[in-house]
This record gives structure tokens, sequence and C-alpha cells, in this order.
């Protein structure tokens, strides 16, 4: 017996959107999609620094589920847009405390996919009482194998002519360390050169996540607006593998 693959559901518009003050100059978009009052759950989306979009409304049953999606610290409609002061993961984690309290449920299903999982996992071990289940898919969890594979040597082999374009802009006397090669340039004084970093930087991560182009990938990560603080982002977070490791301070 043969099943058909399920697809998305239908596209849908919140039926609420706001945005939430966190603290630390911070504030934070959110929105609320599906059926007010269904099971709760919270969408984590990847990066960091990438964002939600319309299509992650999609992943969840609208029927079944009262969802709240939002942009994380410096990203998507959050402001201050590509902002690196206060942005941790334990910034973000207390900032999902902060929207389960204003959706007012006691627990609420945690979803994440690739960073998102990462985020999700810290969340569910930080607060443990408020998730009611996990689903974590695209597991990628900030590992200094992990972190080289892409951005050293390993997907450098599947793509080739795409890393080219990515080490185009650094020196090679620095291409050592390409993670600290583009932070000094995407934290730098100099604006063009931090959005030709920062083009760079999400390009080749839009043009390597799918194993076929995707026109539609290219352009969005292409884009400046979103380029900068996807970039800037990132580069923040896994310049500092993300805040896990123990002896690191929040």
């Amino acid at each position: 017996m043969t099943h058909a693959l399920r697809g998305l559901y239908p596209e849908i518009e919140p039926y609420e959107t706001g945005q939430l003050d966190v603290g630390d100059g911070h504030t934070i978009y959110f929105e609320r999609c599906g059926t007010k009052g269904a099971t709760p759950a919270v969408f984590l989306h990847g990066g960091p620094g990438g964002g939600c979009s319309a299509v992650h409304r999609r992943l969840f049953d609208p029927a079944r589920y009262d969802v709240l999606l939002f942009d994380q610290r410096g990203c998507g409609r959050s402001t201050p847009n590509a902002s690196l002061t206060a942005n941790t993961t334990w910034h973000l984690v207390e900032d999902i405390e902060r929207l389960r309290g204003l959706m007012g449920v006691e627990k609420w299903l945690v979803f994440g996919g690739s960073w998102g999982s990462t985020l999700a996992l810290a969340y569910a071990e930080t607060h443990p009482q408020r998730t009611s289940a996990l689903i974590v898919r695209g597991i990628y969890t900030l590992t200094r194998a992990e972190l080289d594979w892409y951005y050293q040597f390993g997907v450098s082999e599947m793509f080739p002519e795409k890393w080219e374009r990515f080490v185009a802009p650094i020196p090679e006397s620095e291409r050592g360390d390409m993670i600290a090669a583009y932070r000094k340039r995407l934290t730098g004084d100099d604006r063009d050169e931090q959005l030709r970093a920062a083009r760079a930087w999400s390009l080749w991560e839009g043009e390597t996540i799918t194993l076929l182009p995707d026109e539609k990938l290219s352009h969005d990560f292409g884009r400046d607006d979103f380029a900068i603080a996807f970039a800037r982002i990132e580069n923040h977070f896994f310049s500092h593998a993300g805040w896990l490791e123990e002896d690191q301070l929040i």
C-alpha cells in the first residue's frame, strides 16, 4: 500500500499580531494563527536571524492548534534591526517565556527547526514544566564540528562554485577562520563592506540549504534588509557557539 505525502496546510492569516517590549531596547514582533483556545504551540525559526514567514504558519493544522510565531531579537519585524546587543540564546529563552505569559497558557508545544531546534532544546531544558511536547527537525546544535563542516571544509566540497563566491571577500591569509574573518567585516564601521559581507554570508547559506537550486531562496537571502540582520546575528551566535558551553556567561 502506498500513501501520498501530505503537503503543507492551506495559507492562513494571523488572527492577532503585536509588538512586545522585552527590555534591553528590544521589541519583538509576534503573531497568532489557527484557532484561539486550541492546543497552544510556539514556532521557533532558524538562523539565528532568519525570522518567521507565512509558510511557517502552514506547518500546523489551524483547526487543532493556536500557534504563536515570532521574529527573534534583531531580525524580521523586530527592532532594532540587526542589533547584537543583549542578543544571546538565554535572552531568547526568556523572551519565549514572556510570550507564553502573554498568551496566557500554562504550557505549550515547542516546535523548532535548524537553529530553532537548538533554541527549542535550550528552552525545554530550562523550562520543562512549561513544555507539553517538543518537536525538532533539521537538528543543528552549533557544535564546533558542525560549524567547521559548514564554514571551513565539508559543504565546500558539495558546492565548490558557491564556496568560491563565499570566500572571495576574504583575503587568503584570513581564510583559516571564516567565521572570525566575516565577524570583523560584519561588525566593522564600513557600511558598504558590511553589506558586501552580509550578502555573501547570507547567499552562501541560502543557496546551500537545499540540494537543488531554489530561485526564491536566492532572492530572499540576497535582499539587503534580510541579509544584514541574518548575517550579523547568525555570525554573532556562531562566534560564541551559541553561548551553550558551560564556561560561558549568560
